[in-house]
């Protein structure tokens, strides 16, 4: 069992965590508002299906906005970076665009990973904040999702950065939902099971 004194400390901690991830989103929405119009162009033109990859704490991020733009109404799909090198590429067509994450911008699996779409003409959306890196040169949009610090006590673990991409991710299925004129009929086709699907068969 922890003391008074531990558990103070933690639970002080835990609250600045969520201040710092709170500011840090805030923070994005700005750096990435003249991007985002660029960004929604390329998705809404996409013929075939919009690819997310990521490495890591990304990649947890990453396949839940593939979930969100699905539900929301775009074909999309996560691929693990590192098998997308063993073989995975072969899911990708001419006609699909590629969401990619990496904080630094030089993770060697979806640098690499990048190459490949890229050569097959694919677009790439980087979300980075390592707007100077190899991912940000391969990309056709760029979004910062860069933060002041991470919300851990020292300054390590993704958190902050964790939260800010999974805000951006969130505003393209947002507002890729929007430009499509997406209806809660639509998205109840999508999500007929649950308390939401129910709810939402109830307002029909």
């Amino acid at each position: 069992m922890c003391d008074d004194a531990e558990v103070a400390q933690g639970t002080a901690a835990a609250l600045k965590a969520i201040t710092i991830e709170g500011e840090a989103v805030l923070a994005v929405a700005a750096r990435v508002r003249d991007a985002l119009p660029r960004a929604l162009d390329i998705l809404s033109a996409c013929q075939g299906r919009v690819l997310i990859s990521g490495l890591g704490k990304s990649g947890h991020i990453g396949a839940k906005i593939a979930a969100s733009l699905a539900s929301l109404g775009t074909p999309a799909f996560f691929i693990h970076p590192t098998e997308a090198l063993h073989g995975d590429s072969g899911m990708v067509t001419p006609n699909d665009v590629a969401v990619l994450i990496a904080k630094s911008g030089t993770t060697a699996e979806v640098v690499a990973f990048g190459r490949i779409v890229a050569s097959m003409g694919v677009p790439i959306i980087a979300l980075t904040s390592g707007l100077d890196s190899p991912l940000a040169d391969m990309a056709e949009v760029v979004l910062d999702i860069g933060v002041a610090r991470e919300a851990d006590p020292h300054n390590l673990a993704p958190t902050a950065s964790a939260a800010t991409t999974l805000a951006v991710g969130d505003a393209l299925a947002v507002g890729l939902s929007a430009v499509r004129q997406f209806t809660p009929a639509q998205f109840h086709a999508r999500h007929p099971g649950g308390a939401l699907g129910q709810h939402l068969a109830g307002a029909e």
